[in-house]
């Protein structure tokens, strides 16, 4: 044998594992933006992901060990998605949007279930302290000191929420263009309130 090439295939293995891995997770959050969650099971995630269940459970272990790997990497690429220059009114009302575009009617199912799916209920909460953090660290350069600066800042994550998104887009029937005027409409009017 040549150890030379030995190097080699032990990275080409790891990147193989690594992109199952990364394929098994990306299906199981796909799973979750399309269906309740009690409606996913293992075999429908291995499906998806184009494995075998016994692949699923010995990249991680369980259902639950299978979901918080996905929850994690869910996270991280929301954050990527929903990335904005502070002060960028502009900039970033077209990342919410495409944002929402991409996962808005998987969040408002995963909404839907927070009553009574705990998984859901705890990623709709992460979910929205998400949010009130974008929009400080978006608008929060744009907004003045004051005593109303919290009522500002709640004024915000309704204008750019989720919810603001389905009533424009979904009920109204109105483009992503006009969605995204629209809330920008929203935000600059509540940047443009005089102190009181």
């Amino acid at each position: 044998m040549n150890l030379s090439t030995r190097p080699y295939r032990m990275t080409a293995r790891a990147e193989a594992v690594a992109e199952t891995r990364q394929r098994i997770v990306a299906a199981a959050v796909a799973l979750h933006f399309e269906r309740l969650a009690s409606d996913i099971s293992l075999v429908d995630v291995a499906a998806a992901a184009g494995v075998s269940v016994q692949t699923v459970l010995r990249h991680f272990g369980s259902r639950d060990g299978l979901f918080a790997a996905a929850e994690e990497w869910a996270t991280r690429e929301i954050e990527r998605e929903r990335r904005s220059e502070p002060g960028d009114v502009p900039g970033a009302i077209r990342a919410i949007v495409e944002h929402y575009e991409l996962r808005g009617d998987g969040v408002l199912l995963l909404l839907a279930q927070e009553a009574f799916q705990p998984f859901a209920a705890r990623l709709t909460a992460q979910g929205r302290a998400m949010h009130r953090r974008w929009a400080e660290e978006v608008f929060g350069p744009l907004l003045p000191a004051g005593p109303d600066a919290e009522a500002r800042l709640d004024l915000l994550v309704v204008a750019t929420d989720v919810y603001t998104w389905k009533l424009l887009r979904r009920d109204r029937g109105l483009s992503v263009r006009t969605t995204g005027e629209r809330m920008e409409m929203l935000v600059r009017a509540v940047l443009a309130q005089p102190s009181g």
